[in-house]
């Protein structure tokens, strides 16, 4: 691995090994090589950032690379941070985007800065002209999506920016969960040409948190949430089908080019694909499935209902996938939550996992799999959000699937 040199205005401080196909990659870990990128792209380069802060990367070995930073100033300057990212393209230029200007996300600046979104709002949204618009940022993710909050008035929605061809199986999604026993945001308001669309706001505890301080809801609720999901009939609008495959190459190639260095992981990384790839070559699709079920995409409603916020995955999937992806992700913050001792989904994991297998029958190897599966692409998050221990973090977290899979 060759240590990228790191200037003290960037953090944390991360080194990934280098890429042939891409020998600029070094250049994105570099602090001094990324503050004269900034300063010669940004539209706020008059205002030298005090330091930079790493937020997220994305990687495909000899293809793309790209990493996602937020800017923050001197308490003196009273300025917000700013993100914005830069990308590298085998044989390409470099690529420079500051948020809100995405040309991925076509909708995205009008959405995002608050005159042009009163007046999509007031064209897509409300039938009484507002006068106004608050926008708050959620979430975002360069070139891919964003999230949004937009304040009309008393009312509140959450808006979410995608690219143009991912609208319509977004739509279709929804269409989707709408026919479930989970409440569902209600879908407020489209602006097909910006890839935009309000939903409205949900009341509720976000579930994640309520399972962490023990107040976990019957396992029934979820699993007969699920069940009705599973039950939609397959409409020639269904979607496309769930590809667990290509996450699971994708997420392979990645960790096998990020271990090549570390001999106890590559150890254990071939002990993992040695059991997954078998299981992985004959998976198939067989019912409608969220396929990507988890504790963070859902809230707790007052009545004690489970609302699905995030839902743009449902299709064609597998339903013993639902619940071995949520088992997952327990397992996962049980192992390695900075909290883990004050954690209650080791408890819950236990219990849902139990509860699963009695309602449905389900073979528990067949379930182990699964779930193995899960863990295997959570730990592409030890090297999306990286910190300087990220090869010790993705080395646990490899062990962590050959546990689930005994």
């Amino acid at each position: 691995m060759t240590l990228a040199s790191t200037a003290a205005s960037l953090y944390p401080e991360i080194a990934f090994p280098e890429d042939a196909g891409l020998p600029e990659l070094p250049n994105l870990f570099d602090g001094e090589w990324v503050r004269e990128a900034y300063s010669q792209h940004s539209e706020n380069s008059s205002v030298e950032p005090q330091r930079i802060r790493i937020r997220q990367f994305a990687h495909s070995k000899g293809r793309t690379a790209i990493v996602t930073y937020e800017a923050e100033w001197s308490p003196e300057e009273y300025l917000p941070s700013q993100l914005f990212a830069l990308k590298i393209e085998h044989n390409r230029p470099l690529e420079f985007i500051e948020y809100p200007e995405d040309h991925y996300l076509p909708g995205l600046r009008e959405a995002a800065l608050p005159e042009p979104a009163l007046e999509l709002v007031n064209r897509h949204l409300v039938a009484v002209r507002a006068r106004r618009v608050g926008v708050e940022l959620i979430r975002y993710r360069p070139t891919n999506r964003a999230v949004l909050r937009h304040k009309v008035s008393r009312a509140r929605f959450y808006v979410r920016v995608m690219r143009l061809r991912a609208l319509p199986p977004f739509l279709t999604a929804h269409e989707l969960v709408g026919q479930t026993d989970f409440a569902v945001p209600r879908l407020a308001g489209c602006w097909n040409g910006g890839g935009v669309v309000w939903m409205s706001e949900i009341p509720g505890k976000n579930l994640r948190r309520n399972i962490r301080k023990g107040k976990t809801p019957d396992p029934e609720l979820l699993l007969k949430g699920l069940a009705s999901l599973w039950n939609v009939s397959p409409g020639v609008s269904s979607g496309h089908p769930f590809n667990l495959p290509g996450a699971y190459e994708r997420a392979k190639r990645s960790f096998r080019h990020h271990v090549q260095d570390n001999n106890a992981a590559a150890k254990v990384l071939a002990e993992a694909v040695k059991s997954l790839d078998p299981f992985i070559k004959s998976w198939h699709p067989t019912s409608i499935a969220h396929n990507d079920f988890y504790d963070d995409q859902m809230l707790v409603l007052p009545d004690g209902r489970i609302a699905l916020v995030d839902f743009e995955e449902t299709g064609p999937g597998d339903s013993m996938l639902d619940v071995g992806n949520f088992l997952a992700h327990l397992r996962w913050r049980a192992s390695f939550g900075r909290k883990k001792k004050d954690d209650a989904s080791g408890v819950y994991y236990e219990e849902f996992r139990n509860a699963a297998l009695e309602r449905f029958g389900w073979s528990e190897r067949e379930l182990d799999f699964r779930e193995s599966a899960c863990v295997f692409r959570i730990c592409t998050n030890t090297i999306r959000h990286p910190q300087p221990d990220w090869p010790q973090r993705l080395e646990s977290g490899l062990r962590l699937v050959n546990e689930t899979l005994g």
